[in-house]
């Protein structure tokens, strides 16, 4: 089968440029300490579904030592919403404000901020199973090249 053969049988197939997005999150997150670990726990959390994958930057932005690693992983959630997007998928991806510890301590509202938490992962949870089942597909395939672009970027200590 020849190349052009081959390509109209992919015709509704696309790429996506992962490699490339993996690629420009990794050299982004490049300069800060530690946060490019991240990039194999994102690879074994793809098994515990969306939800959590979604929710991990939250628990990390609650602690603050390790707010960088937190904007790492919604990074990677952010592009993989517009990467579906524009497959035509609809990845849910509210903003959740969390108060800065420090600062808004006496601001914050926690019922509020749970709500919203509860929100985004009713979103998740309804969404076809079979774009769940794309979704995670493209999540596993883009933190394997994340893995891979973090091999060979890391800064040695």
């Amino acid at each position: 089968m020849t190349q052009t053969e081959n390509s109209q049988d992919l015709t509704g197939w696309q790429p996506y440029d992962l490699d490339y997005y993996a690629q420009e999150i990794v050299l982004k997150h490049r300069d800060k300490k530690n946060v490019l670990n991240e990039s194999h726990k994102m690879r074994m959390a793809v098994a515990y579904g969306l939800e959590r994958f979604w929710g991990e930057h939250l628990r990390l932005r609650l602690r603050r030592e390790t707010e960088k690693k937190s904007q790492y992983w919604k990074d990677v959630w952010d592009k993989l919403a517009e990467i579906l997007s524009r497959g035509g998928m609809n990845l849910p991806n509210d903003e959740i404000p969390l108060p800065d510890q420090a600062r808004d301590k006496k601001k914050s509202n926690g019922k509020a901020e749970t709500e919203k938490i509860k929100e985004m992962a009713r979103k998740i949870w309804s969404m076809p199973l079979a774009e769940q089942r794309v979704a995670l597909m493209v999540l596993t395939q883009f933190c394997d090249a994340l893995v891979w672009w973090t091999q060979r970027y890391k800064q040695q200590k």
